[in-house]
């Protein structure tokens, strides 16, 4: 309750600091711009990289899935698969990523606790 209560103060003073709040969502922006993690399917044989705004920033297929793809229906659903794996690998990670960065920022705003609802804000 006490938590609570702190954290609505907290939101409060940053209402009468605009600025401050200002400054604290375009570092976020930022880092969530900057911000490259890498996801993998089929034991690497496709990669994908995405950015903390969950952009598609590089995808890699190896050679070999490549060149199956080629010839091969079943290795073309494959590789399908494993792209939509990769992707999916990648933008969880950059997700949990963002949630920290943004925990990070609310602690150092003084709203600790909050953070979980804020990140709903930035996406």
């Amino acid at each position: 309750m006490f938590d609570k209560l702190k954290a609505v103060q907290a939101i409060g003073s940053l209402m009468k600091n605009k600025e401050q709040l200002a400054e604290a969502g375009e570092r976020v922006k930022a880092q969530m711009e900057s911000l490259r993690v890498e996801g993998e399917a089929g034991s690497g044989a496709c990669r994908a990289v995405v950015n903390g705004k969950m952009k598609l920033i590089d995808l890699t297929l190896e050679p070999a899935l490549l060149a199956g793809m080629a010839v091969d229906e079943k290795t073309r659903d494959l590789a399908t698969a494993l792209i939509k794996d990769a992707i999916n690998d990648a933008t969880k990670k950059a997700q949990d990523r963002v949630q920290i960065i943004i925990a990070k920022e609310a602690e150092v705003l003084g709203l600790g606790d909050l953070a979980p609802q804020l990140g709903g804000l930035l996406n």
